[in-house]
């Protein structure tokens, strides 16, 4: 029998990030979550984790500090934070929904694959929970003007609207908001992963103290020109993009096809050792 899809006044939110439990954008999602519920819990990591991707502490063991009434930091990545959430901080009822972010800058094409926000919502869909990552971009103005107000204005219709609409249970939802005053949003759009220049990679080389190199990874702050109908170019036009994500990278085409090449290769073992 399908689980019971609760009401939003009746869920259990478990809201995590990836820039850790002191950093502005937790602490306006979780203003967000309460517009969504009265039972809404924090479970983050201890220290900053971007780029930790979908990762687990397996060699090291995990540390969880109490804060306060269902608030708690990990010494760990996003996805041990979900992990521990579910099934042991809230092992008596788990989370009805799993928000991730508000991530301090876009999590759009290729990012999804590095981001530690997108990761804990990953975590959140393999346990069988509806997960939602959130992210706000940031542009050329940096780090120093995030418009956080953006987010905060527009996200709860939006959770609410895809809350009351589901979505299949391998499937989590990335929601990016544009680098514009909530006034100057464009528009909505339900977009697919765009792809950026990896050409604009750079690593930069600098020299220590002790005249020993060590190096930065980054992108150049160029302005592609994206294909209508990617996560890209939405947020390059102002608009809050919305994509559902797929937990199973399998590539059906590529895999019918290669069946197809490899012909009886591809058969099983044992009969092919019979015939040989």
């Amino acid at each position: 029998m399908a689980k019971e899809k609760p009401k939003s006044g009746d869920l259990r939110i478990l809201v995590t990030n990836d820039d850790g439990i002191h950093a502005p954008g937790l602490k306006v999602l979780e203003k967000i979550a309460r517009k969504l519920s009265r039972d809404v819990w924090v479970v983050a990591p201890e220290e900053e984790q971007s780029g930790s991707a979908h990762s687990l502490s397996l060699a090291n063991p995990l540390r969880v500090r109490k804060l306060g009434p269902k608030r708690h930091a990990v010494r760990g990545t996003p996805s041990d934070c979900v992990l521990m959430a579910v099934r042991h901080i809230m092992k008596e009822a788990e989370p009805d929904l799993v928000l991730s972010g508000i991530n301090r800058g876009q999590n759009i094409a290729d990012d999804v694959t590095y981001s530690g926000t997108i990761a804990a919502a990953m975590e959140g869909t393999q346990l069988g929970i509806p997960s939602i990552a959130l992210s706000q971009a940031f542009g050329f103005s940096g780090q120093s003007n995030v418009k956080w107000k953006t987010a905060e204005e527009f996200a709860p219709d939006i959770l609410k609207k895809l809350v009351a609409a589901g979505w299949p249970e391998e499937i989590l939802i990335n929601i990016n908001f544009p680098d514009v005053v909530p006034g100057s949003v464009t528009g909505i759009e339900v977009t697919r992963q765009g792809k950026r220049d990896q050409s604009l990679v750079r690593v930069e080389e600098r020299i220590d103290a002790r005249n020993n190199p060590y190096y930065w990874l980054g992108f150049e702050r160029i302005l592609s020109n994206p294909p209508q109908g990617t996560d890209l170019r939405a947020i390059y036009e102002g608009r809050i993009s919305i994509t559902p994500l797929h937990m199973d990278l399998t590539h059906q085409r590529t895999s019918k096809a290669l069946n197809e090449a490899l012909g009886s290769l591809a058969g099983p073992m044992r009969k092919r050792r019979k015939t040989s």
